[in-house]
Parts: C-alpha cells; structure tokens; sequence
C-alpha cells in the first residue's frame, strides 16, 4: 500500500488541528491545547486505491517556525490553511507557500490552499473569490471547510493524495519501490 505524507501548516488558531482530527477520527473537537506537533496514520481510498496517509499537523505559532523547514523537507504534499474570520491568517501564507518551494527547490510541490471556518459566515473576512484567485495564482486547487460540520473534509485529503499521486508518476517515482542503477 502506498504511503503519501501530508504536512497541514497554517498560523495559529486557524483550525489545522481540528480539520486533521476530523478527518482523522470524524469527531469535532471543541476545545485544545496549542498543537506542538501531532502526528496521525489513516488508511484512505482514493479513486479505488487504497494509501496511508501519514499527516503531520504542525505548530501554527511563530516560536515553532524554525521546525517548518524540517516539516517540508519530509512533506510530499501540503494543507495551506487559512481562517476565513482572519484576514492575516491570509496573508500569512504567502510566505509559507514560499518557504516550500524554496525548500522543495521546485515550483512542482503538491499544495492545496483550504480556507477554513466557513460555518462562521457572519464574520467572514476573506472572500470565497479572494481564495479561489490566490489558488488560480499558485496553480493549486481550493476549498473552504469547516472542521465543524464536515464541510469539505474529506475531500481535502482525497485531492491532495491525488496530486500527490501525480507528482509522483510526473517526477518518474512509482510505487512499486523498484530503483534504477546507474
């Protein structure tokens, strides 16, 4: 069975570990400690291939920055995730986007941009087209979630492990862990 790994950045308070717990374990979760780092396996089908996903839900305050670099080095695709309540949580990311590709050493990298709480309409603050026009920026697909109801959820991940699939069989890795001496 393939193994992909998901890296979910984003700043913090923005719902990157209630996002991976939902998907994770279907539950909701109200109330949490400040995630450090928090690593989670599940085993997902994706249009009729079954994959593990090893998900790294990371540190979205600035004191744990210095580990990001660390985190996209082992990261083969990537949760860019912002709150739609909090326009710096917004711009925060561009940085970080760059911060991969310099990383990565390669405009290549599989990125999905998730905009988060979208059950929170009423004090919204990045607009639906605001994401979809960075996303279309950066070549990525785009949603917006909510951790809460479940909104787009799932199909998160599904779409990153899609990409992620494609990356590879771009890059010529397969995944029969067949190697070539030369």
């Amino acid at each position: 069975m393939r193994e992909y790994k998901v890296v979910v950045l984003g700043s913090g308070g923005v719902g990157k570990s209630c996002l991976t717990v939902q998907f994770v374990t279907g539950q909701f979760v109200e109330k949490y400690d400040p995630t450090i780092e928090d690593f989670y396996r599940k085993e997902i089908e994706v249009d009729n291939t079954p994959s593990i996903l090893e998900i790294l839900d990371t540190a979205g305050t600035e004191q744990f920055a210095s580990m990001r670099d660390l985190y996209i080095k082992n990261g083969q695709g990537f949760l860019l995730v912002y709150s739609i309540i909090n326009r710096q949580t917004f711009a925060d990311l561009k940085p970080m986007r760059s911060q991969i590709l310099r990383v990565k050493g390669s405009e290549n990298v599989p990125i999905i941009l998730v905009g988060n709480k979208n059950d929170i309409y009423d004090e919204r603050e990045v607009s639906v087209n605001e994401g979809k026009d960075l996303a279309e920026e950066w070549g990525c697909p785009f949603f917006e979630t909510s951790a809460k109801t479940r909104q787009n959820v799932n199909q998160v991940f599904v779409e990153i492990v899609r990409r992620m699939k494609t990356s590879n069989s771009r890059s010529g890795r397969n995944s029969g862990g067949c190697c070539v001496v030369l």
